[in-house]
């Protein structure tokens, strides 16, 4: 099998699961151009915790970690296997480049992992490994997490950062398709702008750099995945950009993918 890429996914608000739009669009034909993996190890954003945190159930729940949506919402299971092997296997990886994981044996998925993967994989029969981030240790601790996962890419496993390219949740109902938020697609240019330019030092600091930076992600932890994917996605960054639309006016749905080499570890 050729070597898969890492991908990263804004996977929205709760309501992609039951409007999946153009992201669902994208993600449908995605999975169709990418060889079939033999498990998914997926860092959402949310799943946050103070050191990594593997997922190790043989048999992960459906996490409906939100509130105020329709019942429909509630009702959808997301019922892919774990792979305590493969847990382990993470483990042990990121143990080797100095991030000290553990395992939670009873982590299941919360719906930075199931939104998306519905729409990639809507027969649930993938095994699912989920990844924490750590928030409050930044972007390059998130880097540095990728690429101690980018050997999987070479062992039939696709390796995924789950967060959105723009999340301001003040922004809810202040804006709609008619009506973007002013910060939303200067963001997208200067992330695209970079990736395109591998300046891996101005994404690192974004939050100095990018325009709107604190409008788009009053907080860290939605973009903090791309971080993981661009670890995972090895040198030359390869990235591309997949235009996935702006839900609500606010919310971008960039897709990226990374094809490069497998980089070295950082120290």
């Amino acid at each position: 099998m050729s070597r898969l890429p890492a991908l990263f996914i804004s996977h929205g608000s709760p309501m992609t699961a039951l409007e999946p739009g153009k992201v669902g669009e994208r993600l449908a034909e995605l999975a169709a151009s990418l060889p079939r993996p033999r498990a998914i190890v997926l860092a959402s954003a949310h799943w946050l915790t103070r050191s990594p945190q593997v997922g190790g159930a043989a048999t992960p729940g459906t996490v409906h970690d939100f509130g105020g949506f329709p019942q429909a919402l509630f009702d959808i299971r997301y019922p892919a296997p774990g792979d305590p092997v493969l847990s382990a296997r993470v483990a042990a990886l990121l143990q080797g480049a100095g991030l000290q994981p553990q395992v939670d044996p009873d982590r299941g998925l919360d719906h930075g992992v199931w939104v998306p993967l519905r729409l990639l994989y809507p027969a649930a029969d993938i095994p699912v490994v989920p990844v924490s981030i750590q928030p409050g240790l930044g972007p390059a601790h998130q880097l540095r997490i990728g690429r101690a996962l980018a050997p999987l890419r070479d062992e039939d496993v696709l390796v995924i950062g789950s967060g959105s390219i723009t999340h301001n949740l003040h922004d809810w109902r202040s804006y709609d398709e008619a009506r973007q938020a002013p910060y939303v697609q200067p963001f997208i240019d200067w992330i695209e702008q970079r990736m395109a330019a591998e300046d891996v030092d101005a994404l690192l600091d974004y939050r100095r750099q990018a325009p709107y930076a604190e409008r788009a992600h009053p907080t860290d932890e939605h973009l903090l995945p791309l971080y993981v994917a661009m670890g995972a996605g090895g040198t030359p960054m390869r990235a591309q950009r997949i235009d996935a639309g702006i839900d609500m006016g606010f919310l971008a749905m960039d897709i990226y993918r990374f094809d490069g080499e497998p980089a070295p570890l950082a120290d």
